[in-house]
């Protein structure tokens, strides 16, 4: 007999225990032994030769870059202004048709079967997906664990996929209400449960993937100015375009487009002693697409209608002008829907020397 053994990967706060069971079966509880390996519903099952593991926090959601966002220049990923958002924890999606779970246990498959739950070895994975026998869903939020009825030959000739949790963060405690084992959904069907995923559940996926250009703003004086004479700070128009992310999840039918588009230049001089235009440091977006007004000869005295005073030199180490852009995040579904997000920012940093001289921009 094979040597089996089945992980539960519990949030590392918990008490760890181990127990032998029954057949030379070695269950063991313990954090951190997902596997880390590409979604097992590729054409091979798993890897390239039909073996490895199902990983919990590998997602078979596909994402492309409609606009923008292609990895043109240097690129970051968005911050959120809403300290309390986060993405969903966990959610399911389908893993495997019939014919590609039996070819993954024969090869000995290994890994997540849920998202705190590792079968190691095919005879667990025979056992619930082949022969019948229940097994448990894991629940912390339950005063005990459900069980979860088995299935005959891993339903071949029926029409559908069975579906897994996932979620990109398994130590997230929320990712516990995806408690549920691998399961089958028929064809064209999404399952009955509050973490089936939705067009918004896509929509906030890809806001994590949404790329934008970094921040890099014109200046007159460029990189150093001087006390007391104002520095002008602006944009081209076409520096920032809208940047559209796609997200689908294939053999279902959903998708959604998230689009972040710029709405605002926030400055901070990296000082206190220093003034910005407007006083909130909050540049908005023209109309043209641009920020601010480019400097113009004789503009040396006029007040910026984006820009910067600084109000004392630097001694040595340049000031750290921060420039963020703040991105407006909309999206749309596949059936129909819509809503905002929250706004997202992007911040860049230079180095901004200011000199005591009084002299006039040129």
């Amino acid at each position: 007999m094979s040597h089996l053994r089945r992980t539960l990967a519990w949030p590392t706060a918990l008490t760890v225990a181990a127990v032998v069971g029954s057949g030379g079966t070695a269950y063991g509880a313990g954090p951190g032994d997902n596997t880390n390996v590409p979604p097992a519903d590729q054409q091979s099952g798993g890897g390239a030769d039909g073996k490895g593991g199902l990983s919990a926090s590998v997602s078979n959601i596909k994402i492309t870059y409609v606009s923008g966002g292609d990895g043109g220049g240097k690129e970051g990923n968005l911050g959120t202004v809403d300290p309390n958002w986060k993405p969903p924890a966990c959610w399911y999606e389908p893993a495997f048709s019939p014919e590609r779970l039996k070819k993954f246990v024969d090869s000995d498959g290994g890994g997540d079967v849920g998202i705190h739950e590792s079968w190691i070895g095919k005879g667990l994975w025979t056992d619930h997906y082949r022969d019948g026998k229940p097994a448990d869903n894991f629940d912390m939020h339950a005063a005990t664990n459900s069980s979860a009825e088995g299935y005959k030959d891993y339903n071949l000739g029926k029409d559908g996929s069975f579906w897994r949790g996932v979620a990109p963060d398994p130590s997230d405690p929320d990712s516990w209400d995806c408690g549920r084992i691998m399961f089958w959904v028929d064809a064209g069907e999404v399952p009955d449960d509050p973490n089936a995923p939705t067009p918004k559940t896509l929509a906030e996926y890809a806001y994590n993937k949404v790329k934008v250009p970094d921040t890099k703003v014109e200046l007159k004086p460029a990189a150093k100015s001087t006390v007391n004479l104002p520095t002008w700070v602006w944009l081209d128009k076409g520096t920032f375009k809208d940047v559209k992310v796609r997200a689908a999840l294939p053999n279902t039918g959903l998708w959604a487009e998230t689009t972040a588009k710029p709405v605002a230049l926030h400055l901070d001089p990296g000082t206190k002693d220093a003034e910005v235009f407007p006083a909130s440091g909050d540049c908005e977006i023209n109309d043209d697409g641009s920020i601010g007004t480019p400097y113009t000869k004789g503009a040396a005295d006029k007040t910026p209608p984006c820009g910067i005073r600084y109000l004392r030199a630097t001694d040595g180490a340049p000031y750290q002008l921060s420039a963020s852009v703040t991105w407006q995040i909309t999206w749309e579904g596949s059936d129909g829907s819509d809503g905002d997000l929250p706004d997202g920012t992007f911040e860049t940093t230079q180095d901004m020397n200011v000199q005591e001289i009084q002299s006039i921009n040129r």
